[in-house]
């Protein structure tokens, strides 16, 4: 069972790292073309402003469960690092604890955000809505969790081949 849960997470994984990659990728590209537009074409467009901010709340989101699986998000173990092995066992577990309850917080009150705001439109994309442009934020705490429970369930994952994959050192 661990096996092919573990599986199923590198599948998950990768396409959440392909997902954030284009947002960076297509953010660093729109941001130039705004700039270009504005100050030598000197025409404003309306659009690459809010395909720039969708893009960096969808880096940000499912970046920041990508990170965490692969164990390259921020720490500080400037104390934990000086405890018993016991006891930096237990800090970890708890903070593994915490940032599930977080991230089913963060899941709720998302969820909820993007049902009321699901029928307001965007007036740059009038094929958009408001609740649609939010998605990132429940799909990121769905995933933040699935690499939680995985965590907590079979230990780090920082060294599968697929968290590996472009490690050269």
């Amino acid at each position: 069972m661990s096996q092919r849960y573990s599986d199923l997470m590198d599948k998950v994984y990768l396409l959440a790292m392909i997902v954030a990659g284009l947002s960076l990728l297509v953010m660093t590209i729109i941001i130039p073309i705004g700039i270009f537009s504005r100050y030598v074409l000197n025409r404003g467009e309306s659009w690459p402003e809010p395909v720039a901010i969708i893009c960096m709340v969808t880096f940000t989101f499912i970046g920041a469960a990508v990170s965490y699986r692969a164990g390259s998000h921020i720490a500080v173990n400037m104390l934990t690092d000086r405890l018993p092995q016991a006891a930096q066992t237990f800090c970890a577990r708890l903070v593994d604890l915490l940032m599930l309850l977080i991230s089913m917080v963060m899941f709720y009150y998302s969820f909820y955000l993007c049902a009321d705001l699901w029928e307001q439109p965007v007036a740059e994309f009038p094929l958009l809505t408001s609740g649609q442009t939010y998605l990132p934020l429940p799909v990121g705490a769905i995933l933040m969790i699935l690499f939680v429970v995985e965590r907590l369930l079979f230990g780090s994952q920082e060294n599968r081949p697929i968290v590996l994959l472009g490690n050269h050192g």
